[in-house]
């Protein structure tokens, strides 16, 4: 053993959220961490999130908010770290937050009150930081795991996982967790770009000369749908609905997009009958962005003349209107991949790890955390939520 080998009880790889709490945890419980990242600084992603503000938590938080292979793998950390614990640890900083839609929690300030609380609790902690050089040579033997790190060898009977998955790698992500985890045997699932941007093909450059036309819909992928707005780019389509859904979509699928999501059957025949004088120009202008209209009344033109009067127009083609505008659909070309992708989906697998402790089966004392991990939280503060509840579970376990 070399002799500027450092001894320790954990050695954690990745000082984002999961990894600077679950150093946190341990080290509160009189463990000895060792907390290393290549960045320069800790939280980097943390420090982004939620437009500068990080959207901590989401109060809605379940399991049925999260994808993996195993859909009830998530459901034992989740269970034992809740919002309402993460809330109070907030609270008890006196960092301020307010909830914005669909239970999202955010600072009144800025994330880097959650870094500096985060980093906070290391030190209560005794947690050793170090940053700014790559882990290399990482090697197990007699119970013992080595990293070199600078000038430095580290050692410890257990490390920690928790340098997320490679999206955004403007900011340093790498898929360095899942080359760790082939070293030791552990099986990853296929990596992809999650909550990511639509791109879209030739065939719809109507669409993509919109860049920045926003409305409300109902996105749907097979049987998954979330009502929120889109967003129109010049590649694709973007906004929180299309985040959303994209976690569910493969090549080739189809997108569904309820453009007139406020209204039900008969709203066209409705208006008809209310203003019989009007044509279904006006009628779908009244209901769309002015630019969004007239595309698709350009696209309609085929089937109908938008400029003839509604009271010219069959009641059963008004319907078939409606359910076109109800379904507008779109085969996505692909995505924006990880440089915009806001998570990873896939990872280590959960099929290699305890649901209670994130510990591997396989070697003991090797844990995974937080975006590494096979588990890929909606929208909206549940992948913060994730990073806290499975880097208790390791934290409380180590």
């Amino acid at each position: 053993m070399p002799e500027n080998t450092l001894k320790y009880d954990a050695i954690i790889l990745g000082a984002g959220a999961a990894g600077m709490m679950c150093a946190a945890v341990a080290g509160r419980r009189g463990r000895r961490v060792v907390l290393i990242d290549h960045a320069d600084k800790a939280g980097k992603k943390i420090l982004i999130s939620g437009g500068g503000r990080c959207h901590f938590t989401n109060t809605h938080t379940t399991p049925a908010c999260f994808l993996s292979d195993n859909p009830h793998f998530a459901k034992s950390a989740l269970g034992r770290y809740q919002p309402r614990d993460f809330i109070d640890l907030v609270d008890s900083y006196g960092i301020a937050w307010h909830e914005k839609t669909l239970g999202q929690l955010f600072c009144d300030g800025s994330a880097r009150q959650i870094t500096a609380m985060l980093l906070d609790e290391c030190a209560k902690g005794c947690v050793t930081v170090r940053l700014g050089e790559s882990a290399r040579d990482l090697s197990h033997a007699d119970g013992q795991f080595t990293v070199e790190f600078g000038q430095s060898h580290f050692t410890a009977p257990s490390l920690v996982l928790a340098t997320g998955g490679p999206s955004i790698p403007k900011m340093g992500a790498t898929g360095f967790a899942y080359d760790v985890a082939k070293q030791f045997g552990l099986e990853v699932v296929r990596p992809r770009p999650a909550l990511v941007p639509f791109t879209l093909g030739a065939g719809d450059k109507d669409f993509t000369a919109l860049a920045g036309v926003s409305a409300p819909t109902i996105a749907q992928c097979g049987g998954t749908r979330f009502r929120e707005a889109f967003l129109c780019t010049h590649r694709g389509l973007s906004g929180p609905a299309i985040l959303q859904i994209s976690s569910f979509w493969g090549p080739g699928q189809s997108i569904s997009l309820n453009l007139v999501p406020a209204h039900g059957k008969g709203w066209l025949v409705q208006a008809k009958r209310e203003r019989p004088r009007s044509n279904l120009r006006g009628a779908i202008a009244d209901h769309l962005p002015a630019r969004l209209a007239q595309v698709i009344v350009a696209r309609l033109a085929a089937a109908v003349d938008a400029t003839r009067p509604l009271t010219a127009l069959s009641d059963i083609t008004l319907v078939d209107i409606e359910a076109r505008l109800a379904d507008w659909q779109f085969i996505p070309s692909g995505t924006e991949g990880f440089a915009k992708a806001e998570v990873t989906a896939g990872g280590i697998s959960t099929a290699e790890l305890s649901s209670r402790t994130m510990a591997a089966r396989k070697l003991p004392g090797l844990y995974a955390i937080g975006e590494a991990v096979d588990v890929t939280g909606w929208l909206g503060g549940y992948n913060f939520q994730w990073a806290w509840a499975s880097a208790v579970a390791a934290g409380e376990s180590i």
